[in-house]
C-alpha cells in the first residue's frame, strides 16, 4: 500500500523535519479533499479533487490510493462521474492514511542525515 523506498528517498532529499511537514501538509490538503468527496462533489469538481489526491499520494508513494485516484479520474474526464466508487476512494484513504502515521511514528523511516 506504501511504497517506503519512496518516503526513505524523500527523508533522504528533503531530511527528517522535511518529511514531517511534507506529509502533515499532505494529510491537511488531502483532508479537505476526502470532505469534499464525501459531500458528494460536482461532476467537474471530482476529478480536480481525484487528480490532487491522485498526484500527493504519488509523492508519497500512496501506491493503492494514486491507483484508485487515477482510475476515479480517468471516469469523471471522460463523463462517466457516476461510476467513480467514492466508497472504495476513501475506504483506500483511510487504511492509506493510518498506514502512513503508523509508519512515520513508528520509525519506518530510519533517522539520519539528508543527502
Amino acid at each position: 500500500m506504501i511504497d517506503w523506498k519512496r518516503i526513505e528517498e524523500l527523508r533522504c532529499e528533503i531530511g527528517v523535519g522535511g518529511l514531517a511537514e511534507v506529509a502533515d501538509m499532505f494529510l491537511e490538503e488531502a483532508e479537505q479533499a476526502v470532505r469534499a468527496l464525501s459531500a458528494g462533489p460536482a461532476p467537474g469538481e471530482l476529478e480536480a479533487h481525484l487528480h490532487f489526491l491522485k498526484g500527493s499520494a504519488l509523492n508519497l508513494g500512496l501506491s493503492d490510493l494514486a491507483a484508485i485516484c487515477q482510475d476515479g479520474e480517468r471516469k469523471a474526464a471522460a463523463g462517466y462521474g457516476a461510476l467513480v466508487d467514492l466508497a472504495q476512494v476513501l475506504k483506500v484513504y483511510r487504511a492509506s492514511r493510518a498506514q502512513l502515521v503508523a509508519g512515520l511514528q513508528g520509525g519506518a523511516v530510519s533517522e539520519g542525515t539528508a543527502a
